[in-house]
């Protein structure tokens, strides 16, 4: 595991990951940072732990609706995966449970 210091917003964290992650990490964070620096400099939001809490939802807000860019799945949002997933193994497990 390999150390890494960053900031966000203001505040130093030292962080552990694999070295084959670190780009993938400080890119991470440089997308907290930067939400957390938009929701604070709107003024809306004071207090750092709610501008955390704001970016966390609006970050995984989008994560959970984005959606494949093209194909068969296109139109099916990343954050429906699971129940579709879950919807077809018991459904398989229906069809196996009356083949046995």
């Amino acid at each position: 595991m390999e150390r890494v210091d960053v900031s966000i917003l203001g505040r130093d964290y030292s962080l552990a990951c694999p070295p084959q992650e670190k780009d993938a990490l400080l890119a991470a964070v440089r997308q907290v940072d930067q939400r957390m620096l938009a929701i604070k400099g709107s003024g809306k939001v004071v207090s750092n732990e709610r501008i955390a809490v704001m970016a966390a939802i609006q970050i995984a807000n989008e994560l959970l609706t984005l959606r494949a860019p093209d194909g068969p799945l296109s139109q099916l949002a990343l954050g429906d995966f699971r129940s579709k997933i879950d919807g077809m193994n018991g459904m398989l497990d229906e069809i196996l449970g009356d083949a046995a």
